[in-house]
């Protein structure tokens, strides 16, 4: 296969914080940048050299696209499967539409897994409120019920117990195809990352250990404070579907590690993830550059982690305290602090930015990146 070397142009599907923060790398490394997005004024427009405001099921977009790129990218998983079509048949898209048609349906990435012999947590699916009031029962005191389609953040799921209504259930997700998990007992959350070149060629990042609050990344931080041993398998995992999957370019595979030491697989990303935004301070690599590698078909970069690094995220609520201005210049004061902002409209519940911090060991960091982020609350 022919690299796409620097010089040429790179389309990205999706021009949010994660499309914005790889435009960067693609430029650091020469190449120009086209973003599809149906926001002219998103994120990623600032830092690339053109927006094309569509729909992500705009087939004359995606061919508009491809006719101005030398290969395609994505940053979001909701791409039209037609115009995924479309682009593919004038230029490579990395990853492929056959990745995100497993990945788009929650449904079928667990039968997907399932079959594969993933190591997964009990599941069901449900295609109406009869079915979803069984597979409540089936799993027991607690579950997690997820739309099928859709969702990210939290969004379009619910935590059950025996009390809840089924039919109500089903209605609040919009009565449409539902994944029932059943609840686990959780020592913690981690995730690996992976690249992979067009030829097969994989690089995978250590495992970051995660902190949600209600469904949304809270706080990460790499390398994740675990034993040899489990890393070892967390990567074996990840890299295990990444093959399978023939994806080409990145994928974040979330896992769960439950107090008997199992690892289990809870969902998938194949674009760069929030959990790993601390690599551009902790690696020699970052996630961005190594996606950008990886599609163009470079060889991928050293995914050593240097020193422990972490993240805490922001925000929109920050910046909605009777106006007041976020407190900068305390966070920064922070020896090892360092502040990322997406160059978002700040709304409650937004992801504006996020704090990075390094340490001497990953609960330093953590502890540091939590602390910058407290100081920055106006008063």
């Amino acid at each position: 296969m022919t690299p796409v070397l620097p010089g040429a142009t790179i389309g990205i599907l999706g021009g949010g914080q994660l499309g914005r923060m790889m435009t960067l790398a693609a430029r650091v490394l020469g190449y120009h940048v086209i973003i599809l997005d149906p926001d002219p004024n998103c994120a990623a427009g600032a830092v690339a050299d053109r927006v094309i405001a569509a729909p992500f099921d705009d087939i004359a977009a995606a061919t508009e696209l491809a006719n101005a790129c030398d290969v395609i990218t994505v940053e979001i998983e909701k791409i039209g499967a037609n115009a995924m079509a479309a682009a593919s048949a004038i230029v490579p898209v990395r990853p492929g539409g056959h990745v995100l048609h497993i990945i788009q349906d929650r449904a079928r990435q667990r039968r997907w897994l399932n079959e594969r012999d993933v190591p997964l947590g009990p599941f069901w699916v449900a295609n109406t409120a009869e079915e979803l009031g069984l597979a409540m029962k089936a799993a027991g005191a607690h579950a997690f019920v997820k739309s099928s389609f859709g969702g990210y953040d939290g969004r379009g799921q619910t935590r059950t117990s025996p009390r809840d209504d089924a039919s109500e259930v089903w209605s609040s997700l919009g009565s449409s195809t539902c994944v029932i998990e059943k609840a686990l007992d959780l020592e913690g959350e981690i995730s690996v990352m992976v690249a992979r070149r067009p030829g097969g060629a994989c690089a995978t990042f250590p495992p970051a250990l995660n902190h949600h609050v209600s469904g949304v990344l809270d706080w990460s931080v790499i390398p994740a404070p675990i034993s040899g041993a489990v890393a070892r398998d967390a990567v074996r995992i990840a890299r295990g579907i990444a093959e399978q999957m023939d994806v080409v370019g990145l994928l974040a595979v979330e896992m769960f590690m439950l107090r008997d030491g199992q690892l289990v697989v809870n969902e998938l990303a194949p674009r760069p993830h929030n959990s790993f935004h601390h690599t551009e301070y902790a690696s020699l690599t970052s996630q961005f550059e190594q996606g950008i590698r990886a599609v163009c078909d470079l060889p991928l970069g050293d995914t050593e982690s240097i020193r422990p690094a972490a993240i805490a995220n922001l925000f929109g609520d920050l910046w909605l305290h009777d106006g007041a201005t976020p407190r900068w210049e305390q966070a920064l004061a922070l020896p090892g602090v360092r502040i990322h902002l997406y160059g978002k409209s700040p709304r409650a519940g937004r992801k504006m930015g996020h704090v990075g911090a390094v340490g001497a060991t990953a609960e330093e960091a953590v502890t540091l990146a939590i602390d910058a982020r407290a100081r920055l609350m106006p008063r």
